[in-house]
């Protein structure tokens, strides 16, 4: 990714995506910071950089589908799909549900993920890494192959050591947001 593209999605998402204060995170965690990815993930020039960043941070391998858990891999996925279609090049994209559908197809991968697929599994900011588990599990229960897990911001509290053995790649780091590593 160029420098020019990383510099200005992190000047967007600091400035749109990160408070500080009393929160408790989707781990359980309390922190005195939140990184609402959701502020930047439905603005036009963030999810046009993202879509780069993340086509250049798939570039060096193949991979036939990217997506993770609902809600934060959809708008990264269309991003990323979005960006390989207009370089030339086929990609599906999927999300996986938090629970199976009670109706339908009753399926928990919303998206084409194919036994024997190489799949990239993102997600928008991990802590624990569990929720990018929950995604990993179900790609692999449909036979998929996962080559690689990217995430937008690593909180640096544990989910590079739960995602150990897979290639995991986050974006940025607290680090990058200007944020202390033991700062909660």
């Amino acid at each position: 990714m160029s420098e020019e593209v990383r510099d200005r999605l992190l000047e967007i998402i600091k400035t749109r995506a990160v408070a500080f204060g009393d929160f408790t995170l989707a781990s359980g965690k309390k922190s005195t910071y939140y990184i609402n990815s959701k502020k930047f993930l439905f603005y036009g020039e963030a999810v046009a950089l993202l879509g780069e960043s993340l086509y250049r941070a798939t570039a060096d391998i193949r991979v036939d589908a990217v997506g993770g858990l609902e809600v934060g891999a959809i708008p990264m996925a269309t991003a990323a799909v979005l960006r390989y279609h207009q370089a030339g090049t086929r990609l599906e994209g999927f999300f996986v549900r938090k629970q199976m559908k009670g109706h339908g197809s009753q399926d928990r991968i919303e998206g084409v993920v194919n036994a024997g697929d190489r799949v990239v599994v993102l997600d928008d900011v991990l802590t624990t890494g569990e929720s990018v588990v929950q995604a990993i599990e179900a790609v692999r229960g449909r036979g998929a192959v996962v080559v690689r897990v990217i995430c937008i911001v690593d909180r640096l509290q544990g989910a590079r050591e739960r995602l150990a053995g897979y290639d995991f790649r986050p974006i940025y780091t607290i680090r990058d947001l200007g944020i202390a590593q033991g700062q909660c």
